[in-house]
């Protein structure tokens, strides 16, 4: 039988296009003999007759773009679209500033004696955002504001 017609049948049990159809080169004899759809689902079963892979997009540069932007690249004023605010995650933002102001709450209980209940009357307020910086703990403990 003709080859086209070989490839037609092959497509529609494959379920895919005839451009999708592959044949082997060394068996194409072999083909050529088959008469029946039962002989062409032979074919493939034996990978004489088989699909060819589908041509998926490339991650590669995808991949490189990735390794660039955890490296830090691609991060500059071009590539931002919302604001500062948008752009960070809130809590996170809070958590690092209370975890500052704590650190350098334990450092000043060090070196500044302290009143009695004074640490913890600070770290509470450091709890409940009463500070916007370390130097504002600071100025507390150091008794530059009341």
């Amino acid at each position: 039988m003709q080859l086209n017609k070989i490839r037609r049948m092959a497509a529609e049990i494959l379920k895919v296009g005839k451009t999708k159809i592959v044949f082997s080169d060394k068996d194409t004899e072999r083909i050529k003999e088959s008469m029946t759809k039962e002989d062409v689902r032979q074919l493939i079963k034996e990978r004489i007759v088989r699909k060819r892979k589908d041509n998926y997009q490339s991650r590669a540069r995808a991949r490189k773009l990735k390794e660039k932007k955890t490296k830090g690249r691609k991060r500059g004023k071009g590539k931002r679209k919302g604001t500062i605010k948008a752009r960070t995650n809130k809590k996170e933002k809070w958590i690092k500033k209370v975890r500052a102001q704590r650190k350098k709450l334990k450092e000043l209980k060090k070196e500044v004696k302290m009143e009695k209940g004074q640490y913890g009357k600070i770290y509470k307020m450091i709890k409940g955002n009463y500070f916007k910086g370390k130097k504002y703990v600071e100025a507390m403990v150091k008794g530059d504001k009341k």
